[in-house]
């Protein structure tokens, strides 16, 4: 169903999950698209992003952040194109970031709004590695991890937008950079394109012999964004000092209850408290401010520039397989940053 100019679809959340979502979790709407009054502006969606923390916020639990209610739009980071505004500073055929999740049109008041003018260059960029996800990379790995030259950074998801960018931006520091990824194309990729020195696929059955042998020398930091076994095989290759970094646990997202197996609290701990180990959770537009984002956008777009730093996206087509992608994603099916192209 191609996105039209007098409907608006969106996608609600129907009920709550428990483990998966599936058919029943969430409800494609069709609704008539909302005229702005004084001081808003009507936007289209472009480009929507697809992100882990999605599946946190179906929940009705204690979070960083409220949950999505039973009947609203799901959240999410969208590019979009003003279609009328009643809005200062706001154009039609501006093409703004905005926050207005999965539906094709929404009103606006500007908050939390980015404006990025009529002709961006690869404007879906500013939900990836121009936006939250880069930006998760940059300040998670160097602000938290302070990677050191010479050091062994190990990252998980490494093909994913998230991972692939602090493990390039770790080789630009100096150093030693070992990726974990899902099956045997994403860790060709991981080496051969991103340059980092190995990438070990967490399918392997002997994941942790051959994380080992990837890091003679121990890790120093390990960024997190998977949990599992993943983590499972880092904990005892830690060195003293190092530095863990938290920005998600995907592996985990749609458990039931505790996990199957060993209780692994004592060895976590134990871990942490022998070896000295930094382990900080952030969520990036709040543990960070304007001078690091300004940092970040510098940084990142010099770098992207040169060719120092390589992109890669995922790109679905349609707002109604939306939810099927989003399910893609959480299973570690996604070849990239992955967005939904809308229009």
């Amino acid at each position: 169903m191609p996105q039209a100019s007098d409907t608006n679809r969106r996608i609600v959340l129907a009920e709550r999950p428990y483990g998966q979502p599936d058919d029943n979790t969430l409800r494609l709407e069709i609704t008539d698209i909302p005229t702005p009054g004084d001081g808003e502006m009507l936007v289209r969606t472009v480009y929507l992003s697809l992100d882990p923390y999605m599946r946190g916020r179906m929940n009705d639990a204690k979070s960083y952040a409220e949950p999505v209610p039973i009947g609203g739009v799901m959240t999410a980071q969208v590019v979009g194109q003003v279609v009328e505004s009643n809005l200062e500073g706001y154009q039609a055929g501006d093409y703004v970031l905005n926050t207005s999740g999965w539906q094709d049109y929404a009103l606006s008041t500007g908050k939390q709004v980015v404006n990025l003018g009529k002709r961006p260059d690869n404007p879906s960029w500013a939900l990836g590695v121009l936006g939250m996800p880069g930006y998760t990379a940059y300040a998670g790995l160097l602000k938290i991890g302070k990677p050191k030259t010479g050091e062994t950074v190990v990252v998980a998801a490494a093909a994913g937008p998230v991972g692939a960018t602090v493990g390039q931006i770790a080789k630009l520091k100096g150093c030693r950079v070992v990726g974990v990824a899902g099956g045997p194309e994403k860790c060709e990729h991981v080496v051969k394109n991103l340059g980092f020195d190995a990438c070990i696929d967490h399918r392997a059955a002997d994941l942790a012999a051959r994380l080992n042998d990837a890091c003679p020398d121990g890790i120093d930091v390990y960024f997190e964004n998977v949990g599992g076994k993943v983590l499972y095989a880092v904990l005892p290759l830690l060195n003293p000092f190092a530095r863990i970094p938290v920005c998600g646990v995907v592996s985990w997202y749609n458990l039931q209850g505790l996990p199957d197996g060993p209780d692994m609290g004592p060895v976590i701990v134990g871990t942490l408290l022998r070896m000295k180990v930094r382990m900080q959770g952030f969520i990036i537009f709040d543990n960070f401010g304007p001078e690091v984002y300004s940092e970040f956008v510098q940084d990142m777009t010099g770098w992207l520039n040169d060719g120092s730093i390589t992109y890669k996206e995922h790109v679905v087509e349609g707002l109604e397989n939306a939810p099927a992608a989003f399910n893609q994603l959480l299973a570690g099916e996604n070849f990239g940053k992955m967005v939904v192209k809308v229009d």
